[in-house]
């Protein structure tokens, strides 16, 4: 006879968990386990790592799926081992190799490839890539064996560094440390530099370090959250405003703060800001509330996404509202 199932109840749950997902598996699998573990009632990710990815992958619970978005448009830091010498179907080590050549690349090679895809640079995405053609993915077709037309699309590299690296294998490997604006796709970049040194190639690992200032080191592992207790999962969250470290914090006296919350724009006499996060002194009887985003325009703070007064509350339970700003509208 089969066991009971048990059932999860579910609970509010506010903050980003910093996961290290595991390879192999899928970002969306890596949530719904994170879910279960912390009961939450409301999940969502910022963004997709490919299954053959590791690495930082922020997981939203609550009020923080309200600002997920902005993970999405965040500059990214990518570690890779590239293998020379060898194409792949799809430009790692899960595809079918499609080519080989022998690899003469010198340490000046190196330099001049790293300078030339250093900046703003021409990408076209890989047809093994989530961009929809028509309502499907691209890897659909692929899987198909379809080959379809794509655009190229700018990208900005802000930082690169290509190396020897030392692999297991005898094939000749160069390691990857790029730090990338948004649609940058990692696979492209060292196929692209395997054609600049001439040779080709293709990933055999990949591994994101730190997205908009959230780092890997502050990451934990399925594995280690399982270890904890609940208590201390609730603890490791990260607060909601942790997504915000780039805005300029503004806190509002108590009937500003309530004026705000409903919706209603305030008058400022800062300067115009796109983004802005706001606070309330007080809410209820716990000092400093994060309420939401905004932004600064022509003498008037407007909101631009808001926690309701009982998300605020919950944060707020949970222990999980960072020290504000003491910028004081009044």
């Amino acid at each position: 006879m089969n066991a009971p199932r048990v059932r999860v109840v579910r609970r509010p749950v506010h903050g980003v968990l910093l996961l290290d997902k595991p390879l192999g598996l899928s970002s969306n699998d890596a949530l719904q386990k994170a879910k279960w573990l912390l009961r939450a009632e409301k999940a969502g990710h910022t963004g997709t790592l490919d299954p053959l990815a590791t690495g930082v992958l922020p997981l939203c619970f609550g009020a923080a799926t309200k600002f997920s978005a902005l993970q999405l448009e965040a500059v990214k830091t990518y570690e890779a081992t590239a293998v020379l010498g060898i194409k792949t179907s799809t430009g790692d080590a899960e595809g079918e190799v499609i080519s080989q050549r022998e690899v003469n690349v010198t340490q000046a090679d190196l330099d001049r490839v790293q300078a030339q895809f250093t900046g703003k640079i021409s990408q076209i995405p890989p047809m093994h890539s989530a961009l929809k053609r028509d309502g499907k993915a691209l890897y659909e077709y692929a899987r198909q064996g379809i080959e379809l037309e794509r655009e190229p699309r700018e990208v900005h590299i802000f930082k690169l560094n290509v190396q020897f690296a030392s692999i297991e294998s005898a094939q000749s490997a160069i390691k990857i440390i790029a730090t990338v604006s948004k649609g940058t796709y990692i696979r492209t970049l060292g196929e692209d530099l395997g054609e600049a040194l001439g040779c080709g190639a293709h990933l055999s690992s990949l591994r994101r370090t730190e997205t908009g200032g959230l780092l890997v080191s502050k990451a934990l592992t399925l594995p280690q959250l399982e270890a904890l207790n609940d208590n201390e999962r609730l603890a490791a969250l990260q607060p909601v405003d942790s997504l915000l470290a780039g805005h300029e914090a503004v806190t509002l006296d108590n009937d500003n703060a309530g004026r705000f919350l409903s919706g209603l724009r305030r008058r400022t006499e800062l300067p115009d800001n796109d983004h802005v996060a706001v606070y309330a002194e007080e809410f209820g009887d716990k000092p400093r509330a994060l309420l939401g985003s905004a932004h600064i325009k022509a003498g008037e703070l407007i909101p631009t996404r808001l926690l309701s007064p009982l998300e605020v509350s919950q944060t707020l339970a949970q222990g999980l509202s960072q020290e504000a700003a003491n910028t004081v509208l009044n």
